[in-house]
């Protein structure tokens, strides 16, 4: 029986050569960018390469998500190493898609090539024997909370329960088969580090508004309507007003934008739509932020005699990464690129739906290097491929091997410890409430 250390010797040495096949898979992706629950093309190219690799897989999982697993040489608990599908919408990025807008701003193409190196590294290098229990791979869907309009309809439909695609893959089960959950980020806020650790995440609720005024001629009748335009910027005065009542600890962050500001410059605004997220590092002060939120917009109609309909739909739950799970990967991390280079993030006031996996599930979360620019701008370029894919496969695959060895012993242990804060069921339950629409007449 080969030794932990060889095992591991045996991953990084598969990942080594494939390197060049694994970084032109992350090119591919981002020159072929799709935004969320719309990844047609990049869903079939992870199928492709899943069958290459022998993996048995399912596709159409929540509408676009891929999903595979390989079993060990016995029973015991899995491990799943996902990877994101979906692109942002930026059309002046240099790699957008001309027609759509679509671009790959925040290094989703790389985790899929990440996933995949996992894959291949764990079924090609001949340490599957070895292991106790399954390994799951999964290239998952829509992660960023963009096009909220076009996903409710989705939703309205019938074809999603929840926006984004881990939290779909908890309301349709695929995650009761996963004892362990991971994956990797590309970041360009590392400071020179080449991996690293965020403590925790910003969970979100996120907002569709729509204020009702009545129209009357801008100039001759102002008199005659209700101005939706005034109501909207009254309530977002109040919103402002309420940022020194959050505790700098929760990290509230509240950005609305206005979708919608009238009709016709000549004509009263009598239908104005904005949209909102409302973040917070725990689920008590995020729902405080949103109480304030929704009585500050209903101020505003009321001041001006306006209707405004409130529509709260779930976003993503705050992130807490597994510590143990963590000891586990660090020392690989250190392993491939020095303990000199590894970060350690706090608080991260953006958001993820692999919070929601993290709720239910011991996970974790690690970034890594090697990308620059602004995340989700414009200029966001992976510069160094070895650091930014190439070195978190290693780690992560080095990491399944840790975990599924000797009877899979270190996986139950960080399975037993620190259980996650929510089961399957109160996930569901609390996600569920979180929907509400309301309609105030001011």
């Amino acid at each position: 029986m080969p030794s932990k250390e060889e095992l591991k010797a045996k991953v990084v040495r598969e990942i080594d050569s494939r390197k060049d096949e694994i970084i032109d898979l992350a090119k591919t992706i981002l020159v072929n960018p799709e935004p969320g629950f719309r990844e047609v093309k990049t869903a079939a190219l992870v199928s492709r390469k899943f069958t290459e690799l022998g993996i048995n897989h399912r596709t159409g999982i929540a509408i676009t998500g891929v999903k595979g697993s390989v079993n060990g040489g016995s029973a015991g608990p899995s491990v799943c190493v996902m990877g994101e599908l979906d692109s942002l919408i930026v059309p002046d990025h240099p790699f957008a898609d001309k027609v759509t807008g679509a671009a790959h701003v925040c290094g989703h193409n790389v985790q899929i090539a990440i996933m995949y190196a996992c894959a291949a590294a764990i079924t090609k290098s001949g340490v599957l024997p070895s292991l106790a229990g399954k390994v799951v791979f999964i290239a998952v869907p829509a992660e960023e909370g963009i096009e909220i309009d076009f996903r409710d309809n989705l939703r309205r439909e019938g074809k999603l329960s929840y926006l984004c695609g881990k939290q779909e893959f908890i309301k349709l089960g695929e995650l009761d088969d996963v004892d362990i959950a991971m994956m990797t980020h590309t970041s360009p806020e590392l400071e020179g580090k080449k991996l690293a650790q965020a403590a925790s995440w910003n969970g979100n609720v996120r907002k569709k508004l729509q204020f009702i005024g009545k129209a009357a001629h801008a100039g001759g009748a102002p008199h005659l309507g209700i101005n939706a335009l005034n109501a909207a910027m009254l309530a977002l005065s109040a919103i402002h007003a309420q940022r020194e009542t959050f505790r700098d600890e929760d990290a509230v962050r509240i950005h609305p934008i206005i979708t919608k500001g009238g009709d016709a410059v000549n004509a009263v605004p009598a239908d104005v739509r904005l949209e909102s997220y409302i973040r917070a590092k725990a689920t008590p002060a995020m729902l405080d932020a949103n109480m304030k939120f929704d009585r500050s917009l209903r101020a505003g109609a009321m001041a001006v005699g306006a209707k405004v309909k409130i529509t709260t739909i779930p976003g993503g739950m705050p992130l807490a990464a597994h510590p143990i799970l963590w000891d586990v990967f660090e020392p690989n991390a250190a392993n491939i690129v020095g303990k000199d280079s590894i970060a350690y993030i706090g608080h991260r006031g953006s958001s993820s739906d692999f919070g929601d996996v993290s709720q239910v599930k011991p996970a974790i979360h690690p970034f890594s290097g090697g990308a620059t620019g602004t995340p989700h701008g414009s200029d966001y370029l992976i510069i160094d491929y070895d650091v930014a894919l190439i070195n978190p496969a290693k780690a992560m695959a080095m990491t399944v091997i840790d975990l599924l060895v000797d009877g899979a012993a270190k996986a139950k242990e960080v399975i037993a410890k620190d259980k996650p804060p929510m089961t399957k069921v109160q996930y569901i339950k609390a996600m569920d409430n979180l929907f509400k629409e309301e309609e105030y007449q001011g």
